[in-house]
């Protein structure tokens, strides 16, 4: 009686995870349709046949998990198993959180539903005022063409101004540069014979760019010559 006991114990477990893992399933499907960006006004047939099945699905799992529970507490070697209590106890609470998440989704959706109804609504009733008022809809639009100049307008304003921010950035630091060069150079000129040692350095590099250049120019004209 107790091996049958625990295998129908485990065959509904098993089918519990099984229902547990399909509605995960139908859960993201159903949550796909309040991130849509044109919601219809009102649910689409996929939209009713998800949630019908997410509902089906937590009717089962609460069923399988009654016939747990009614299976644990009839039999004693199973109910003294602090495991399958844990499981059955798990089983619980995942059945509550999806429950929750269902009811969540909904809430998303019908929200995210009557906000767009309320703008097509909006855009209905603007467009209705318009067809009516010829002369007016002609305003709103060299209303709304004047805004989008004076954007325009101010994106050309901001980039000026940006450029410039730069160009005062790059005067800033050229002055700093030519006082830093000012200032060493004065120092320099403190130091008793940094002149003389800065100019034979200066000769002694002019003296071996002349060296170098003479002799590029020299393998130059051998190889022309070999030629």
């Amino acid at each position: 009686m107790a091996t049958t006991a625990g295998q129908g114990w485990t065959q509904l477990r098993q089918q519990a995870r099984a229902l547990e893992t399909q509605t995960e399933t139908y859960l993201h499907t159903y949550s796909q349709f309040s991130s849509q960006s044109n919601i219809p006004p009102k649910p689409t047939e996929e939209e009713r046949s998800t949630e019908a099945k997410l509902q089906e699905l937590l009717e089962k799992r609460d069923n399988v998990i009654s016939q747990l529970t009614r299976l644990l507490d009839s039999e004693p070697t199973l109910s003294s198993s602090s495991l399958k209590q844990n499981n059955l106890s798990l089983l619980r609470d995942k059945l509550a959180d999806h429950r929750r998440d269902l009811s969540r989704l909904r809430s998303t959706l019908q929200r995210a539903r009557d906000r767009a109804n309320l703008l097509g609504s909006v855009r209905d009733d603007i467009s209705a005022y318009r067809a009516a008022n010829p002369a007016a809809a002609e305003a709103d639009y060299m209303l709304d063409e004047r805004g989008r100049i004076d954007n325009s307008v101010g994106v050309a304003d901001g980039v000026l101004s940006q450029a410039y921010a730069v160009q005062d950035s790059f005067l800033a630091q050229r002055e700093t540069l030519a006082s830093i060069n000012r200032r060493i150079t004065h120092a320099a000129s403190q130091v008793p014979g940094i002149n003389t040692l800065i100019g034979r350095i200066s000769a002694k590099k002019k003296r071996d760019g002349i060296i170098m250049g003479g002799f590029i120019a020299f393998c130059f004209l051998v190889f022309w010559f070999m030629m």
